[in-house]
């Protein structure tokens, strides 16, 4: 037998890699002569760094950077296992809870901080960025990212514009000549589940500006600015990015990855199962263990899972998922893959006790679901 385990994390309580230990020692008990293949797994969010540096032994660096509120903050990036991926999230150099609610404001905020954590990882001679948007305090359409690079974004007397989407009018002039000569070897892959454009009523202003600390007026206004960036966009550099689904993703960075990197926006799991060869990893597999914190309708839109699901469907390989949750119409992911779904949590408790005890919980769970297994000589 041989059970291959592939979770996400449960948020704020296990990584990855942990319920796939959890998972594993549950089931050993019962089953201790399985073969068990453990690949912890992300969908481009949150945990996305953490999960593919486990899975190829990997490690995390710290870099101090500048946050999105232009003052200096540590932030991390990722090097896999054989030193030729960089995996990067965006939230961790220019994210929204690195500026204090009070201090939130679009009109500043920069993405210099993820320009310096790509230019970081290409001082390890990497062949393939994988970047993860969401979670960002930003709408500088990835402006401050590409000066880090060495873009030259100046206003009409030469000079470069400063911080923010609220500079983006200033524009007059953009010029890629000294933009860093190595990213034109790399290949970029971006994370991005949502399929926002730039500008307009389901633009990054119009959709995200407000839990950035925008105002109605702010929005107005940083959406006209970006309308404008692109414009120079598409007259200097001949990037028509403004309508592409994913290019309003992180306050625009979607769009300043499409220009300056000539990147590919893809969805976050299937990055992940190609970074981790998750296929790979299936054959000849008799069960595929899944799981995150929360299963519910959501889950079948680009949520790990489902993700790992498909894969295992592709091979006639049945799935069991686990969940911190079970949430709204969660049923319906086994119209999309999931055989069987269950809960960790074992009884009626607080959120605060379920989260302390979540490993606790799943090596129990993992350990009944191998008992049955067991008995039905399955």
């Amino acid at each position: 037998m041989k059970i291959v385990i592939a979770p996400d994390s449960f948020k704020e309580s296990m990584s990855a890699l942990t319920a796939a230990n959890a998972i594993e020692n549950g089931f050993k008990k019962i089953i201790p002569e399985a073969t068990y293949v453990k690949v912890p797994m992300a969908d481009g969010g949150e945990g996305t760094v953490q999960s593919l540096v486990d899975t190829t032994n990997g490690k995390i660096i710290s870099k101090t950077v500048t946050g999105p509120a232009g003052y200096p903050v540590e932030a991390f990036y990722g090097l896999t296992g054989d030193g030729e991926t960089a995996v990067i999230e965006m939230a961790a150099a220019s994210g929204l809870h690195l500026v204090q609610y009070e201090n939130r404001n679009p009109l500043t905020a920069t993405t210099k901080g993820t320009g310096e954590l790509i230019l970081a990882a290409l001082n390890h001679g990497v062949k393939h960025l994988i970047i993860g948007l969401g979670g960002s305090a930003t709408n500088d359409g990835g402006a401050g990212m590409a000066q880090a690079l060495g873009v030259s974004i100046l206003d009409s007397n030469g000079l470069p514009i400063d911080f923010g989407g609220g500079e983006l009018n200033n524009i007059h002039s953009i010029d890629t000549t000294n933009l860093d000569p190595r990213l034109q070897q790399v290949q970029v892959d971006v994370a991005c589940d949502v399929d926002n454009p730039l500008t307009g009523e389901h633009g990054a202003s119009a959709v995200f500006g407000q839990q950035k600390g925008a105002t109605e007026e702010m929005i107005a206004t940083l959406d006209q600015n970006l309308t404008h960036y692109a414009q120079i966009l598409q007259r200097d550099l001949d990037k028509d990015v403004e309508a592409i689904p994913g290019s309003g993703a992180a306050g625009g960075l979607g769009a300043g990855l499409l220009a300056f990197l000539e990147a590919d926006l893809k969805r976050g799991i299937d990055i992940v199962i190609d970074a981790v060869d998750l296929e790979e990893h299936m054959e000849h597999a008799t069960l595929v263990i899944t799981g995150e914190g929360k299963i519910d309708r959501q889950t079948i839109y680009g949520k790990t899972p489902i993700g790992v699901a498909k894969i295992a469907k592709k091979q006639h390989i049945p799935v069991i998922g686990l969940a911190g949750s079970l949430g709204e119409d969660y049923h319906i992911v086994h119209d999309h893959g999931i055989d069987a779904l269950y809960s960790i949590v074992p009884s009626v408790v607080p959120l605060e006790t379920a989260l302390a005890n979540a490993e606790q919980y799943t090596e129990q769970l993992a350990e009944n679901i191998a008992r049955t297994i067991k008995v039905l000589g399955l």
